[in-house]
């Protein structure tokens, strides 16, 4: 929702006291107001208080007066500023390429959710310091490789602490400085920590929940472009539409089923069918309603375990000062976003094949209604669609390649400590990766369809669908000679973005 405007952007703001959902990771990308209410910075001060109270007494604490890991049975330093310093150092050791600052810095805003339920701990300050970066173009510069998801995801969450305290690397207006220049720059001092604030920073899932929070944020609508591009396929081929059937599907069973040919039946109001196609189209025309409707299915499952990861507590111990309680259990153990990331990820990859053989079909003159072969006006002399081919299925590989499960790959590690880990981060970042790829497959299809119209194909009949290629074919130009469509791409998958999520405001 916007607060007010600038000469950027429009700043958008979020409330601690109110749930946190997958799209308000996406504003994050930008600065971001949010807005911590009297009784949230009451509870967390309480908790804060709770915890010093109990330090002092002499019991023991896991990471306050304790070591680390399989070193809980040995004293930690001293001092809490010491404890926080060794908390966050052993862990800067993460290694691949770095999340993109919108990443990191949704990883932030889920981190500050969860220290805001005032059972961990922390300082007012460490929040009021999380609040002031969201509110800047600062993002730490964070490793994607390095958390098993089990202990939380200590490594990267460790390299947000790291940038805050001016250390390391860090991003500002996306580009990549010293952390200390960065934080300058952003008009933001260093993040200094003490008690329990560093393994309170560190010891969750936060990371695990924004990758997956993201993901499911774009699978929505490349969910719904699914759907929307099956449609206006049909109505460009002059398909019949009885594969949508009220009836049919219902019969099914399947709820989201029945949703996703709901959702196409209106997309095709006003279509007649041309009388002219098979009597059973290919499957790729044929059962979408069922292959869109199941991934609808895990999608709204993962979307159903990501907003519980957001607005529940992922540390250890928790803490609770209103009956003088230290519960150390395994709430940092990101196992649900781990099976769901996994779920979503086979969902995403088979709307992936279906976006590749709908491609397929309407370059193929045998089965596209006798159009030319990739579509191209001078079959020979230029090729359309034949360089966009070829590039689907090379996505599609990818996407297949990196299908196997994450969440069953687990490895003993912190001598045996954690002996059984989730892999949930790697789950979450595999679901991300594979809903950029879809939309490209997706913008694929909407190209070709434009190309389809031009070289003899119908426009759609459809009110609606007409209004949508309009604004597809505004974007692309008919292909009449060969030229790049690497950019073209982008754009359309931009646009499909745009398109589904003006639908969405509507309803």
């Amino acid at each position: 929702m916007p607060v007010g405007t600038s000469s950027a952007a429009v700043k958008f703001a979020v409330n601690l006291a109110a749930p946190l959902e997958p799209a308000h990771l996406e504003l994050a990308r930008r600065p971001l107001h949010v807005a911590l209410p009297g009784h949230v910075r009451e509870r967390v001060a309480r908790c804060r208080e709770f915890v010093l109270d109990i330090s002092r007494s002499g019991r023991a604490i896991y990471g306050v007066t304790t070591g680390f890991g399989p070193l809980v049975e040995f004293e930690g330093r001293a001092d809490g500023a010491g404890q926080s310093d060794n908390t966050i150092i052993h862990h800067i050791v993460g290694h691949g390429e770095l999340m993109p600052p919108a990443v990191a810095r949704a990883a932030v805003l889920a981190r500050l959710f969860s220290l805001a339920q005032g059972r961990s701990g922390v300082s007012e300050q460490v929040v009021a310091a999380l609040i002031a970066m969201l509110d800047t173009e600062f993002a730490p510069a964070v490793p994607r490789l390095g958390s098993v998801g089990a202990s939380g995801d200590l490594q990267p969450l460790a390299y947000v602490a790291h940038a805050l305290r001016g250390n390391g690397k860090a991003f500002f207006q996306d580009e990549l400085l010293p952390a200390g220049d960065a934080l300058s720059r952003a008009g933001l001092g260093t993040l200094e920590l003490d008690g329990r604030d560093a393994l309170a920073l560190v010891n969750g899932i936060s990371v695990t929940a924004a990758a997956l929070g993201l993901a499911v944020a774009q699978a929505t609508r490349s969910h719904s472009t699914a759907q929307l591009l099956a449609a206006l396929m049909a109505d460009v081929l002059g398909c019949g539409t009885e594969f949508a059937s009220v009836g049919l599907l219902a019969a099914f069973g399947h709820p989201d089923v029945a949703d996703a040919g709901a959702a196409i039946r209106t997309w095709l109001e006003g279509s007649t069918p041309s009388g002219e196609r098979p009597l059973q189209e290919p499957y790729s025309i044929r059962c979408t309603p069922q292959l869109i409707g199941a991934a609808g299915t895990s999608v709204k499952h993962a979307d159903d375990v990501v907003r519980r990861d957001l607005n529940g507590v992922s540390d250890n111990p928790l803490f609770f000062p209103e009956t003088n309680e230290i519960a150390h259990g395994g709430n940092f153990f990101g196992q649900p976003s781990a099976f769901a990331a996994d779920q979503l990820n086979v969902a995403l990859v088979q709307l992936g094949n279906l976006a590749e053989r709908q491609l397929d079909l309407l370059v193929d003159p045998h089965r596209n209604g006798g159009l030319p072969p990739m579509l191209s006006p001078a079959p020979g002399q230029h090729h359309a669609l034949q360089g966009v081919q070829i590039s689907a299925t090379a996505t599609v590989a990818a996407m297949r390649r990196a299908a196997m499960p994450a969440s069953v790959q687990s490895l003993p590690t912190n001598l045996h400590n954690q002996d059984v880990v989730p892999f949930g981060t790697q789950a979450a970042f595999t679901a991300l990766d594979q809903a950029g790829l879809l939309r490209y497959l997706h913008a694929g299809v909407a190209i070709a369809l434009r190309q389809a119209v031009h070289v003899g194909a119908r426009r759609p009949q459809a009110p609606r669908l007409a209004e949508v290629f309009d604004r597809i074919a505004a974007e692309v130009p008919p292909i009449t000679q060969d030229r790049p469509l690497d950019s073209t791409l982008g754009r359309v998958a931009d646009l499909l973005d745009t398109v589904v999520s003006e639908v969405e405001c509507v309803r």
